[in-house]
């Protein structure tokens, strides 16, 4: 007769999943560790003899899963495999990969038109370690070249394009060219573009690396980053130390989350490009808009550059009013079917003011001298119907 274990332990122990069972969607691996069928199974997975899984923090099947699929997409059709981790956000995935490449005494080379979050990072996290940044108008690539020539203390390139938030559009392929003359390594924030519009794999970058939290889960509902890579060995001996023992992982819930959002992620992008482009040739024409950025505008400097290096030309703009700070808080103050919200890439149309949202800790300085005045607007165009943005948009204008 079967031993019938007590009440509490029924409680406590399985159930196990019926075997084989090949599941239609991914699963979610919601366990902290992982059990082993032996002592000496244990002993080879854990000294890296064989394949396996210990603990969730150094690996999990949903997290692995959807850094990979993200890798596949950095990587598609460019001759090459490419490596991935999934962190727990966007800022977890910079500080940790700039921590696994650079050591006290090296220099950044990156742009004052960064996300402020990035700027503030730099600043205050990477300079108290001495690692020091320094800053240059990366659009000019043969000054970025200089500078790189000149300084061999700069040991990494760091670029986001388009930039956040004034949509500046940089020269991946010659800035990586650049990095690669000196030696130095060259990390690119593809957040804004996706790889579905940009590749700067493809384009000579060491790296890439995203929120995850925008457009590629795209529904506002999870928050994670990615690390990619090119190379195999430095992702592994050099970033996922970094990332295990700084306990900047993802979870299996964000991760399942990313990937029904990736799903869907090419049909959203077209929608947010289309829409996008007839919103910002409305607002160039509307009277009381003094600029629109938007790389998919002929007006825009980076338009020539944009169509070479990318597929198409976003869901992000952004725009300067000309009554300045006054008029942008009116505008804002006003605004009912879109959402005033300090994130971007979700499927409805969010504003943000980055004066005093997301640039609020970048000195002032900096921001005037990078194009972001305080009456920028930034505008993050969702999939809704276009005609039901820009309705939202003129009553706001015109109030």
């Amino acid at each position: 007769m079967k031993k019938t274990i007590g009440f509490g332990s029924t409680c406590v122990r399985g159930p196990e999943a019926p075997r084989p069972a090949k599941p239609h969607q991914l699963p979610i691996y919601a366990t902290s560790s992982f059990v082993f069928e032996s002592i000496e199974e244990g002993m080879e997975v854990f000294s890296g003899q064989r394949p396996g899984y210990l603990y969730s923090r150094f690996g999990n099947p949903t997290i692995d899963a959807v850094a990979e699929k993200i890798a596949r997409l950095e990587s598609h059709r460019l001759g090459f495999d490419a490596h991935g981790y999934l962190s727990s956000s966007g800022m977890s995935a910079i500080s940790t990969l700039l921590l696994a490449l650079l050591k006290p005494g090296d220099r950044i080379l990156t742009q004052g038109n960064l996300y402020g979050g990035t700027t503030e990072l730099f600043r205050k996290v990477l300079e108290p370690l001495n690692i020091g940044i320094t800053l240059a108008s990366l659009g000019d690539s043969g000054a970025a070249a200089r500078i790189l020539a000149q300084d061999p203390s700069i040991r990494l390139l760091y670029f986001e394009t388009p930039a956040n938030p004034t949509m500046e559009c940089l020269d991946i392929a010659a800035l990586c060219e650049a990095g690669r003359k000196t030696g130095c390594f060259v990390v690119a924030d593809n957040t804004f573009a996706t790889p579905y519009l940009q590749q700067p794999l493809g384009l000579g970058a060491d790296f890439v690396v995203h929120s995850t939290t925008k457009y590629l889960n795209g529904h506002g509902n999870s928050t994670a980053g990615a690390i990619i890579g090119k190379d195999a060995g430095l992702m592994k001996e050099a970033v996922f130390p970094k990332l295990k023992l700084l306990g900047a992982n993802c979870n299996p819930w964000d991760a399942w989350l990313i990937n029904n959002g990736l799903k869907t992620l090419e049909i959203r992008m077209e929608r947010h490009c289309r829409n996008a482009i007839r919103i910002a040739e409305w607002m160039e024409n509307h009277p009381e808009v003094e600029r629109v950025n938007y790389p998919g505008l002929k007006s825009h400097p980076g338009h020539e550059l944009a169509k070479r290096q990318m597929r198409d030309f976003g869901g992000m703009l952004s725009f300067e009013l000309k009554g300045g700070l006054e008029a942008g808080k009116r505008f804002m103050s006003r605004i009912r079917f879109c959402s005033l919200a300090p994130t971007m890439g979700d499927v409805d149309t969010l504003i943000l003011h980055p004066a005093s949202m997301s640039h609020l800790n970048v000195p002032r300085e900096i921001r005037l001298e990078n194009g972001i005045t305080d009456g920028l607007v930034r505008l993050s165009v969702g999939i809704e119907n276009a005609e039901d943005i820009i309705a939202d948009l003129e009553q706001a204008l015109e109030g």
